[in-house]
């Protein structure tokens, strides 16, 4: 009686073990699919708050804002997007924490987000290897088309990259016969990638480099090096950084009685600029997407209307100016919300859908995607942009 008591209960341990294990990996398939339980869970990872923070705060603030109006229109067939944020606080480790945690734990169907490209390029090899799409919103070529060839099947990005920025930065030198210039770029890798295309392409514009200088993204006075700057006698000074950074660089262009035209990248398409910079950002030149001067634009422009809507949408919520920056994200959201209307949650379905992106009039320009381009801008993405008495106006 004993003996068969004893096997009664190894029969029923070992029944109820099997169903215990049964039902974890059920959870687990669930999870993987991210619409099982009726949502499609999305991961960002943006430095919403930091040194980097001019740049992610409009970027988280207008993916919140789109995926609650997808919800509020239905969803994507009857299912609402679940979107998990992580604020990657500027630090490289932090984005690279977050990539993990939305692909291991929360197993999330796609990710958006690396506002500077430091942290998108830490963030690349995680989503490659996981085999999860992965729309980064900085702007260095290396993230879709890097020089190493390393994996970017998985990889897409919404920013014009420098490859696309330096020709049209270039062509507007030349035109204004600026040739001997002065090249200051940030000492990370947004300002390595922006200065190998600046060496690559200048030669072809006739574009002498008298003096090329790095400074870092934490600088707060500048003045030693644009000494040095200034006895290089430049024609025109090209900063190459983002608003914080680049902010102190200008004034202090400024304050030593550096008096030629300051060029800069795309990096400073923010109102935070010109109230770090003050009156030293008037008269700044820096090629940007045509957001930032909608109201110039001609009304045949295929993205002025979608333009004046995102702005009207964000400066109704928000009550601040739309930035460049925020439009990465609009473009990453809306390009991934296509996909997912088309072909669902299967991530390689998904990955094609992405890659197939074409004639998407975004706010960073018209997007053809193809998969030798994960970025599909070009240099009429941009247009010459001048910054004066505190506002911006075209300058081409």
């Amino acid at each position: 009686m004993k003996k068969w008591f004893f096997g009664m209960l190894v029969f029923i341990l070992a029944a109820t073990l099997a169903a215990c294990g049964n039902k974890e990996e059920a959870s687990g398939g669930s999870s993987d699919s991210g619409d099982d339980s009726g949502e499609i869970k999305i991961g960002s990872i943006i430095d919403a708050s930091g040194s980097a923070a001019p740049l992610g705060k409009p970027e988280e603030e207008t993916i919140k804002m789109i995926i609650d109006e997808v919800n509020e229109q239905g969803g994507i067939d009857g299912k609402k997007i679940k979107l998990i944020s992580i604020d990657s606080k500027s630090d490289q480790n932090e984005a690279v924490l977050g990539m993990k945690k939305l692909i291991e734990q929360e197993k999330v169907t796609a990710i958006i987000g690396g506002t500077i490209s430091g942290n998108s390029l830490a963030m690349i090899p995680l989503a490659e290897k996981a085999q999860v799409p992965y729309i980064s919103l900085a702007a260095s070529k290396q993230v879709n088309k890097p020089d190493d060839n390393s994996p970017r099947e998985w990889t897409y990005k919404t920013a014009q990259g420098d490859d696309v920025v330096i020709p049209k930065l270039l062509e507007y030198l030349k035109d204004e016969k600026l040739t001997k210039v002065a090249w200051l770029g940030v000492a990370n890798s947004y300002g390595t990638s922006g200065h190998e295309e600046f060496e690559k392409l200048k030669g072809e514009y006739d574009i002498e480099a008298v003096i090329e200088e790095e400074f870092e993204a934490t600088v707060n006075d500048a003045k030693s090096m644009l000494t040095r700057v200034k006895k290089a006698d430049p024609q025109a000074i090209i900063v190459w950084g983002t608003a914080q950074e680049s902010a102190v660089v200008t004034k202090n262009i400024r304050e030593i009685g550096l008096d030629v035209p300051i060029i800069e990248s795309h990096g400073i398409g923010t109102k935070e600029f010109i109230e770090l910079a003050g009156n030293a950002a008037n008269g700044v030149i820096f090629p940007a997407g045509k957001l930032l001067v909608v109201d110039e634009l001609e009304d045949s422009d295929p993205q002025k209307e979608v333009l004046n809507q995102f702005k009207e949408s964000y400066e109704g919520k928000f009550d601040k100016a739309a930035s460049t920056f925020g439009g990465h994200a609009y473009d990453a959201v809306h390009i991934l919300v296509n996909a997912l209307e088309e072909v669902g949650t299967d991530k390689e379905k998904l990955r094609e859908a992405l890659e197939n992106t074409e004639g998407f009039v975004g706010i960073s320009g018209v997007f053809n995607m193809s998969s030798d381009d994960h970025n599909g801008l070009k240099s009429d993405s941009l247009t010459m942009i001048e910054i004066n008495d505190g506002e911006w106006t075209k300058g081409d």
